[in-house]
């Protein structure tokens, strides 16, 4: 049965549409099992009933006509149970229903396979004998793999609105579901962007004057230069200085060695610099792919997007002008931050893509602007996308296509209200984040990239709470030096002086390897990185810490973190080379100082471990992210687990208690730089822990900010309470909407129609 099983999964793949999918399985399964008739049951759960979509066997009339009520009969029974069910005698089964209409005799053989995507049963695929039959097991088996294939088939005929055409319900209002990635709600006209140039089809050609492919490259780059220059002009409007780091990024990428001597290299070698351009791409960018860390691995689109643009300008292709309508929402199954960019930010709506997270730079620069933005929506069909009417509810991750007049409606009123929550947020800069009973959390700044021309700093932040020390480090072809380092760590130290900024050491490993430092792992995760990588080579840390220290002469304003910390002996190993380092600077001399130092709490064994840590250090910083995950045991980048993710589990919640208290024990401060101090619904938590200060992306300090100061101290400790003695992360989630609610603040994390 198996050629069989592959023959008819490529015939369905190869359906244009549901309704010639289902005709193909009914009929194909019926000739393989040698079955009397073979039947499709898809479940409308809006009117509650199975509808008879296809059949092969019984009345053609009958299709889309026979609606049974939700539940009853054999199919109700499949569906209920979610499993197969196998009769050799079905009219004798109490929930046998009789369907005349359909043109049905007494069927004694009964087989009924669940269609199930994401644990929702979407119908149930029924085989019927005349004579009384038990079907075989691999007959079962072989059913219940062609319904797992039908399942996708369903689930993207719903997005085109061919289920809904079938059913005769008209244009269907679900939501597409996405990952939420800027928060916000649009409204507008669809306009749907593509990648300009296809590098995977450029050839190898071998060339005889490499000096003229040579050259074509190199002012490819310095086209591709003036293009980002101008770009940058564009948007600085409308972006933080932060926000404007990216385009810094593009240009280190642009100038890489990585990329230019990486090119040159294949040109030199004898091929056309398209070709060369073409490897050098694909290699770097899968640097980036084999990454477990969710936000490096989104620079591999990063450099893919900019080698699509030196091969626009190599091969001298002009796009034809967009034009944008005066409510955009961009759409694409890859979009480029370059495109983002291209849109007159006076007529961008809101942004959605097939692919992507809420860590890509489309969503950074999205935030930035303060775009709506929706990633990841996997089910909608680019394709068919243009010109459409479009709802974006960046809060959720929802988007709807040609929306119905009460559905946009609703969304309009949600709009205004988001328009208001956001003057209202206004209001609130420059003052402090303080509670209503005079507690003050100072919000600091998550960062690694700088630009050269950023002013002193957002007004918004105490300081940076975390500097990721790792990029400067990817884009380059070999371990940068101390002096190269010390320049870097300079500059980000005076741009935010006299207020403090905590540079995090390098947190490289198996999960992101450097280009020149490559490892391989079995269960990369959990190997070797962070801290055990630098103490394994105490000559990358060394120079490293040096650098740092010099960076901080005359400022003072510096402040170490070690990352991914599970012994205490990792912790002293670490402090002895940092001494170290400040020793032999001081003998050269350079007038350092030690600074405070801190661990970072992300492994389960260091929470349980905190107040021995606690003694060694001056602060501790945990990273929730990956403290989150390796609780959890769920990888939040995979689509099969990642609903298991939740930074509000109980288990997450009494993990970040029990560090705050071995660190009271010491008298030690505690920050928190993951995803969950950025989250307002988390906010409340956290000040009811006793949290001394949080760190986040720069869009998320106003709403945090304004949860701060709505709520007591006192009245943040009672919720912790009530939310340690919840058992799953729903409840606590719905324990703290409702608080916000109470607070007037209910808006700020999802505003319901």
């Amino acid at each position: 049965m198996l050629e069989s099983l592959r023959r008819i999964v490529q015939e369905v793949d190869n359906a244009p549409d549901l309704e010639q999918a289902l005709a193909i399985i009914v009929r194909r399964v019926k000739e393989v099992v040698k079955a009397d008739v073979c039947s499709v049951y898809l479940n409308d759960y809006d009117n509650r009933r199975h509808v008879l979509q296809a059949t092969d066997g019984l009345s053609q009339a009958a299709v889309g006509r026979v609606r049974i009520e939700l539940g009853r009969g054999l199919a109700g029974l499949v569906s209920e149970r979610a499993e197969p069910i196998n009769l050799d005698d079905a009219c004798a089964h109490p929930r046998y229903l009789r369907i005349t209409d359909s043109g049905e005799d007494c069927y004694h053989g009964f087989l009924g396979v669940p269609i199930i995507q994401n644990r929702k049963v979407l119908g149930v695929l029924v085989l019927r004998q005349l004579e009384q039959r038990q079907y075989q097991e691999d007959e079962v088996t072989f059913v219940a793999t062609l319904a797992s294939q039908l399942a996708g088939a369903i689930t993207y005929a719903r997005t085109n609105g061919e289920l809904a055409r079938l059913q005769d319900e008209g244009i269907p209002q679900r939501f597409l579901p996405g990952l939420a990635a800027s928060p916000g709600i649009g409204i507008g006209t669809a306009v749907v962007v593509y990648p300009p140039a296809d590098l995977d089809a450029i050839p190898d050609r071998r060339v005889d004057n490499p000096q003229a492919e040579e050259d074509a490259f190199r002012g490819a780059l310095r086209d591709v230069a003036a293009d980002l220059d101008r770009l940058a002009a564009r948007t600085q409007t409308n972006l933080n200085a932060e926000d404007m780091a990216i385009f810094d990024a593009w240009r280190l990428m642009l100038e890489s060695d990585t990329l230019v001597d990486g090119t040159l290299g294949h040109i030199r070698a004898g091929n056309w610099a398209p070709g060369a351009l073409r490897t050098t791409i694909a290699d770097h960018a899968r640097v980036f792919d084999e990454m477990e860390d969710a936000y490096l691995r989104e620079r591999a689109s990063d450099v893919r997007d900019l080698g699509r643009c030196i091969l626009v300008h190599l091969q001298n292709l002009a796009d034809a002008p967009i034009a944008y309508p005066p409510k955009t929402i961009l759409v694409g199954t890859e979009i480029s931050a370059m495109q983002i960019a291209e849109v007159p930010r006076e007529r961008l709506a809101g942004v959605v893509s097939t692919g992507g997270s809420g860590s890509s730079h489309v969503a950074i620069l999205a935030r930035g602007m303060g775009v709506p933005a929706a990633m990841g929506v996997a089910d909608l069909p680019v394709g068919r996308a243009e010109g459409r009417d479009m709802v974006v509810d960046g809060y959720r991750g929802r988007v709807y296509v040609s929306p119905a007049p009460a559905v946009r409606m609703e969304y309009q009123r949600m709009a205004e209200h988001d328009r208001a929550m956001s003057n209202e947020l206004k209001a609130l800069r420059h003052l402090p984040a303080e509670t209503t009973d005079g507690f003050e959390v100072p919000l600091f700044l998550n960062t690694g990239l700088v630009s050269e021309n950023r002013p002193l700093g957002l007004d918004e932040c105490a300081g940076v709470g975390l500097y990721r020390t790792e990029l400067p480090f990817m884009v380059r072809d070999s371990f940068p030096g101390e002096v190269a380092q010390m320049a870097n760590y300079r500059k980000v130290l005076e741009m935010f002086a006299p207020r403090p900024v905590t540079i995090r050491t390098l947190d490289i490993g198996g999960d992101k390897p450097l280009p020149y430092f490559p490892m391989h792992e079995a269960n990369p995760f959990l190997g070797w990185r962070g801290i055990r990588i630098t103490l394994d080579h105490p000559e990358i840390f060394l120079t490293q810490v040096r650098a740092i220290l010099r960076a901080s002469v005359g400022l003072d304003n510096l402040k170490i973190l070690f990352p991914m910390v599970s012994t205490v002996t990792e912790l002293d190993e670490a402090l002895i080379l940092l001494r170290r380092a400040h020793d032999e600077l001081l003998e050269d001399g350079y007038q350092v100082r030690m600074p405070p130092t801190g661990v970072m709490i992300e492994v389960p064994a260091a929470v349980y471990q905190a107040e021995a840590l606690a003694r060694r250090v001056d602060f501790m910083s945990i990273g929730t992210n990956d403290l989150t995950q390796y609780l959890l045991a769920v990888d939040r980048n995979n689509s099969h687990v990642a609903k298991l993710y939740d930074e509000l589990h109980p288990a997450v919640l009494r993990a970040l208690s029990q560090t705050l208290v071995g660190a009271r024990v010491h008298g030690r401060e505690v920050t928190v730089c993951g995803e969950m101090a950025g989250d307002p619904l988390a906010a409340i938590l956290l000040v009811g822990m006793g949290v001394h200060s949080l760190s986040m992306g720069a869009h998320s300090l106003p709403r945090v900010k304004r949860v701060i100061r709505s709520i007591s101290r006192a009245r943040a400790r009672e919720v912790l309470k009530a939310a340690l003695q919840c058992e799953d992360a729903a409840a606590v989630r719905r324990l703290l909407v409702d608080t916000l609610e109470a607070l007037g603040l209910k808006g700020l994390v999802r505003p319901e129609p």
